[in-house]
């Protein structure tokens, strides 16, 4: 089994991306073939300053490695030193319908949200598509809110070989019934736990676009004061405290183990503690969560040669695969 995930290098790993998605994807790392993409391409829709980006995509490969990619496992590469991810962008593009470009979720969101509409945010999605299809992936880990990204590379796929593979079927799209089989393989999602929905410190799910993120590896201080800062109401230190809504209450469940969160849920609903004990309680268990990784990424911040190496032996194998499926995309195509 082939698995294929990316992450943009468009800001500093923080809860939200761990318990929402890297801790998966470490898990998966021992499921079968894994493939890993600093997605840097996607993120020049928001960074335009080339200095930084190469700066956050050495600290996201930093992170992963720190918090236990292991890279002789899994594959760890950048998305802009494997050349194949833009070529079957513009072959793949060919047969996108505009109106699906159109209706995706992701693009009226954004604009919606403020960010000015350009062609690298148009076109996300056929990127993404070709991200996926390049691996010929058979599994893509996704939160909820990406799963139409791969119902669209599916589609695309299928649209592809209908019009370039003669003989191929709908219904029978890798011809084990007699078909032909698409030079493009149908990657199925995978839709990852419901912890991807972490709460920030101002309550709404936590986001560098909502700046209200605690990052996994920023300086002690910069950790006590976002913690410490996690917006709580006025219920008086003897009251029982109330759980709905409550970032600070989730994020304690979220990170504790079940024994430990028991104790803690008993106190919390007694009273006679303030919120200010309970902070103190999210700080202790995320040093004790993440200090060992903390240690290994201020290592590798020292060594980015280390973290290059593994980036460029990631795209070598990386190039190996994609070149294969790519090969078989142009021959069809004509190209």
């Amino acid at each position: 089994m082939r698995i294929l995930s990316g992450i943009q290098s468009s800001g500093r790993l923080h809860l939200g991306n761990y318990y929402g998605a890297i801790r998966q994807f470490l898990e998966l790392q021992y499921e079968g073939e894994a493939l890993y993409f600093i997605a840097n391409l996607h993120a020049l829709t928001t960074i335009r300053d080339g200095n930084l980006l190469r700066q956050l995509t050495r600290d996201v490969a930093a992170s992963y490695l720190a918090l236990g990619l292991d890279p002789e496992r899994a594959i760890l590469f950048r998305q802009s030193d494997v050349p194949e991810h833009s070529e079957l962008f513009w072959l793949l593009g060919s047969v996108v319908p505009l109106s699906d470009l159109k209706n995706a979720h992701s693009y009226k969101d954004k604009v919606a949200k403020g960010e000015r509409p350009n062609f690298g945010l148009f076109a996300y999605p056929v990127l993404m598509a070709a991200d996926i299809l390049i691996y010929a992936s058979d599994v893509v880990p996704v939160g909820q809110d990406q799963r139409q990204h791969v119902e669209l590379a599916r589609d695309w796929a299928g649209k592809f070989n209908a019009t370039f593979v003669p003989g191929y079927r709908a219904d029978d799209p890798e011809g084990l019934r007699g078909g032909v089989p698409g030079v493009l393989k149908l990657p199925a999602a995978r839709i990852l736990d419901e912890t991807a929905v972490v709460p920030g410190v101002d309550g709404q799910k936590m986001s560098k676009s909502y700046d209200n993120t605690i990052q996994l590896f920023a300086p002690d201080k910069a950790v006590k004061k976002a913690i410490m800062g996690i917006k709580t109401d006025s219920t008086p230190v003897e009251a029982p405290k109330p759980t709905e809504g409550s970032a600070l209450y989730a994020l304690l469940k979220l990170m504790a183990d079940p024994a430990d969160f028991a104790e803690l849920d008993r106190r919390w609903r007694a009273g006679g503690e303030g919120y200010g004990v309970f902070k103190q309680q999210l700080l202790d268990l995320f040093h004790a969560t993440f200090d060992d990784a903390r240690a290994r990424h201020t290592e590798l911040e020292r060594d980015p040669a280390e973290v290059e190496r593994v980036l460029q032996a990631g795209a070598e194998r990386a190039r190996e695969l994609a070149s294969q499926v790519l090969a078989a995309v142009k021959r069809a195509a004509g190209c």
